[in-house]
């Protein structure tokens, strides 16, 4: 909370950049859609997380005491986020013959592996859908007379009760607010589910009692009640990716308006992150091998070059994934990792560094950091001060304060860290160790024709020669 660096946000409700004024001083309470633990989470998923990190860490670094709620999904979300098909959940059940609650456990451990690997910090808390559906139950309950009414397939939230529906999606048509299911008998095209039936004569593992009827709450409904019970309304910050700014957040709005009876969209900034874009379509989990981090780290890239991929575009950038792009972030994380190594070497310097220079880095960093999270420009300040600094003390204690908020954990990593072997290598390390002692030999009897022909014998297995790394040889990213 510097006065020299105000925190300014840009909130997708009203489009513009805004001073972040929490509701109560000192505090800031951040909400963050959490996933539908069906499958595992792609890449593109995994941005909106380092994003919301990125926010939690720029708030305790300001010096807010952070409350940090992440929620999972393990109900209700159909397999359209448009509020139409089946359940995301029943349907992944019922292709592997598996238990939901089983497909829920082993997916939920999946999405937390990715979050672990990702450096990404634990929330307050996870609130898992299913803990809550009395509270769900209760909510819909108290807003159903003035905001609902029931259909044969449930109980329909019925969208003109509130004011500005779509305002966060700046949707000025019906059909741009909204592409949800057309129910027969709804009142509004853009009318949503808060209760579905069990049709008649099915039986769903996920069901339960509710005045209208057994079956599960809505999507929607999931992230107002979670929101509200752990938060409170209102409360500061919603975040969550570019996609449900469209549907999910603007039907989460209208229901947060109806339970407090005024215009209150329940969160004070709505934020969203772009999308990762990857041409070739594999970012779909329809498509066979989607890209999850554990296929990065399968061809040999560290899961935290993923993130400094994201760091190096503004989270309300669309960023492009190519092999080729993750190749030079994780280049550029070893020349970090690299330069924090050198400053924590034995002949490590201890000389005074100049205030003023460091005075003026960290307010490059922290204008960065507190202009709507400019990730871009906070990077090149820490690369700045590990070019510039003398000191070896003061540059490992910068470098551990800026890390605080980007996450690459740069005092920890190593460079041999970085050096994975891709899961189909066709080569040992002790194979590759032999190659290159023998090639060290030979450049050693100045046989040079046999020092290429080795170095030709590796590369032609995926390994690349780099002479001069300390390490040795690293594997052939390509």
């Amino acid at each position: 909370m510097t006065e020299a660096h105000p925190l300014r946000l840009f909130n997708s409700l009203t489009r513009q950049l805004e001073a972040f004024q929490p509701i109560h001083p000192g505090e800031a309470r951040v909400y963050t859609c959490g996933p539908t633990v069906y499958n595992y989470p792609h890449i593109g998923n995994m941005r909106a997380y380092v994003f919301a990190d990125v926010l939690g860490r720029t708030l305790s670094y300001l010096g807010y005491k952070l409350t940090h709620v992440i929620n999972i999904t393990d109900v209700g979300h159909l397999t359209d986020d448009a509020d139409a098909g089946e359940d995301k959940m029943e349907k992944m059940a019922a292709s592997e013959a598996r238990s939901i609650w089983d497909i829920a456990e082993h997916y939920k451990q999946a999405y937390w592996a990715d979050v672990r690997a990702l450096n990404i910090r634990e929330p307050a808390q996870w609130t898992v859908a299913t803990d809550y559906v009395p509270q769900m139950i209760e909510f819909a309950r108290q807003i159903a007379p003035r905001h609902c009414y029931e259909l044969d397939s449930g109980l329909y939230f019925d969208v003109s009760t509130v004011p500005d529906y779509g305002r966060l999606a700046r949707a000025v048509t019906e059909d741009g607010v909204s592409r949800i299911d057309p129910v027969p008998g709804k009142r509004n095209a853009a009318d949503f589910a808060i209760w579905r039936k069990t049709p008649p004569g099915e039986k769903r593992q996920m069901e339960w009692d509710s005045p209208w009827g057994r079956g599960a709450p809505g999507w929607h409904l999931e992230c107002s009640v979670m929101s509200g019970a752990v938060l409170g309304f209102p409360f500061d910050i919603h975040t969550g990716g570019i996609d449900h700014r469209e549907i999910h957040h603007p039907c989460e709005i209208a229901q947060n308006q109806a339970h407090a009876c005024s215009a209150d969209p329940g969160a004070n900034i709505w934020m969203h992150n772009n999308f990762l874009v990857e041409r070739s379509g594999k970012m779909s989990k329809s498509s066979g091998e989607f890209l999850r981090l554990q296929l990065l780290i399968d061809k040999g890239y560290h899961p935290l070059a993923y993130r400094m991929l994201c760091l190096q575009a503004h989270y309300r950038s669309e960023l492009e994934f190519s092999w080729e792009g993750l190749g030079a972030a994780l280049t550029r994380l070893k020349r970090l990792v690299m330069a924090v190594e050198k400053a924590r070497g034995p002949d490590a310097k201890r000389q005074r560094y100049e205030a003023l220079e460091l005075s003026a880095n960290r307010s490059w960093f922290e204008t960065a950091i507190a202009g709507d999270l400019n990730t871009p420009e906070a990077l090149a300040a820490l690369e700045d001060v590990l070019s510039s600094i003398q000191t070896n003390e003061c540059k490992l204690a910068v470098v551990e304060s800026y890390d605080s908020v980007l996450g690459l954990n740069l005092l920890n990593l190593t460079r041999a860290d970085l050096r994975i072997r891709p899961k189909d290598a066709q080569i040992t390390e002790a194979e590759i160790e032999a190659a290159l002692a023998a090639r060290k030999e030979a450049r050693a009897a100045k046989d040079f024709a046999r020092s290429d022909a080795l170095r030709d014998e590796l590369a032609a297995r995926g390994v690349e020669v780099m002479d001069g790394d300390p390490l040795g040889w690293e594997w052939k990213l390509g």
